[in-house]
């Protein structure tokens, strides 16, 4: 059998830069949703805030994003709103998307080796210890 050259992860974030392109059509953000749909064992997690920020540049993809089923909308709750806002306070940022698709990635009793972040902008996430997968085309 053979081995595919870029095998899925078992759960993938898409920050904001992901959802505006898997509501674009883009290749692999998509083939992720289809995948996930096929095999419950892969998760695809968008945080209610990146969500939020990809509506903010393009009307529509929300509802689009939201409607998908293999898509789970993640809320931010208490511990991830004190990090968020505390990730923003320390770096002085205004990327509220970024911030809390960071929070989901990394490493939890749930996921102690954290989440992969699919973006188009890996740089947002240098030096935070997370893995990013940078979406192509």
């Amino acid at each position: 059998m053979k081995k595919d050259k870029y095998p899925l992860p078992r759960a993938v974030i898409f920050d904001d830069t992901a959802a505006l392109a898997l509501g674009a059509g883009n290749r692999m953000a998509s083939r992720l949703v289809v995948e996930a749909e096929k095999d419950p064992a892969l998760r695809v997690y968008v945080p209610a805030l990146a969500l939020a920020a990809a509506e903010r540049d393009r009307a529509g993809v929300a509802e689009h994003v939201g409607s998908l089923p293999s898509v789970d909308i993640t809320e931010l709750d208490f511990a991830g709103a004190a990090a968020v806002g505390k990730q923003l306070r320390i770096d002085g940022a205004a990327d509220w998307g970024g911030a809390h698709a960071l929070h989901l990635a990394l490493p939890s009793p749930e996921w102690p080796r954290g989440r992969p972040v699919l973006t188009r902008a890996p740089h947002r996430y240098r030096g935070t210890g997370i893995r990013t997968l940078r979406i192509e085309g």
